[in-house]
């Protein structure tokens, strides 16, 4: 599950497994029993608050709320707004729970051992605010784990932006796959570790949506990593020109040179300044060195097919 989907893409892929056969109500069901088996790792007795928003991220809370309580677990849950004033599926969700709904205010965020963070989603596109931004507030000074409902409320989902204000979660559930706001900074940071549910909807839907963004890792590079051949030499692996700074800025350079060293490159080549050039010579016993100044200097060398790959910047003030 390497593929990062922006909050428009998820949309997209909510929508593709709806009219592909699963209930809107289905996946906000399954969302919210993953919400639950989370916090169920906690003991029974465990008092849990669920802090739910207006909106579909709010409808999982109400689902995890009647879970757990079914489960045996002390529920509270307090919503931002009214209740009667929630659509579709998070209306429907709300209407199975046999709870007290008590009115979101920041005072009301004590008395609990968990809290389950589920006011925004990754689609918040604008600034927190007033009473959420408030209740924000007093999620992170109560002095519990918070367990956030696919994204800690207040972290773009696009860009790990803190919009304003945002939870500091314990753990995050999210479903389906990842958005980028998972792994940026600062939202990486607020998410803690992160969970991904499966909700049913069908991986065959990201062939339409064709997402553009990947979490780096050996599953998006594996198959294309070039391995040395048995019958390879250094002139198979590539020829790789690192240039560096002048006299007083070698040491990135070198660090960059040794680098492609150790990734596997078959030979390595600093273009080193007239200036800096017994320094980067002293310094580099597996690397070779050639005086280059200024960019035509440079271009005459790059001319050679055989160096295929090219360094710039260490030491160079980019």
């Amino acid at each position: 599950m390497i593929e990062l989907l922006s909050p428009e893409e998820m949309s997209a892929a909510d929508r593709a497994a709806i009219a592909a056969g699963t209930p809107g109500r289905t996946l906000m069901e399954r969302a919210g029993r993953a919400v639950a088996d989370a916090v169920a790792r906690h003991p029974l007795g465990t008092r849990v608050l669920i802090v739910a928003g207006p909106g579909n991220n709010g409808g999982d809370g109400f689902v995890a709320a009647r879970v757990l309580a079914e489960r045996g677990y002390p529920v509270r849950l307090m919503l931002v707004g009214e209740r009667a004033r929630l659509k579709g599926d998070a209306a429907e969700a709300a209407g199975l729970w046999s709870g007290p709904v008590e009115a979101a205010r920041p005072e009301g965020v004590a008395d609990a051992d968990v809290i389950v963070d589920a006011l925004f989603g990754a689609g918040l596109d604008r600034e927190v605010a007033g009473l959420p931004r408030a209740l924000i507030e007093a999620m992170n000074v109560a002095g519990v784990p918070v367990v956030a409902v696919d994204l800690p409320s207040g972290i773009s989902g696009a860009t790990g932006a803190v919009m304003g204000a945002a939870v500091r979660a314990a753990e995050t559930v999210t479903f389906f796959r990842r958005k980028p706001g998972h792994l940026l900074l600062p939202g990486r940071v607020h998410c803690g570790p992160v969970r991904v549910a499966d909700i049913g909807i069908p991986a065959g839907v990201l062939a339409a949506i064709a997402p553009k963004t990947f979490a780096n890792g050996p599953a998006l590079w594996g198959a294309t990593f070039p391995v040395p051949r048995i019958e390879g030499h250094k002139y198979s692996r590539g020829h790789v020109v690192v240039v560096s700074g002048d006299l007083a800025h070698t040491g990135a350079a070198r660090l960059a040179a040794r680098a492609a060293l150790r990734a596997g490159a078959g030979l390595v080549t600093l273009a080193s300044p007239r200036g800096a050039l017994l320094v980067n010579a002293a310094a580099s016993l597996a690397v070779m060195v050639r005086p280059v100044d200024g960019a035509d200097e440079l271009a005459a060398l790059l001319a050679d097919p055989r160096l295929n790959a090219l360094v710039l910047g260490p030491g160079g003030g980019v």
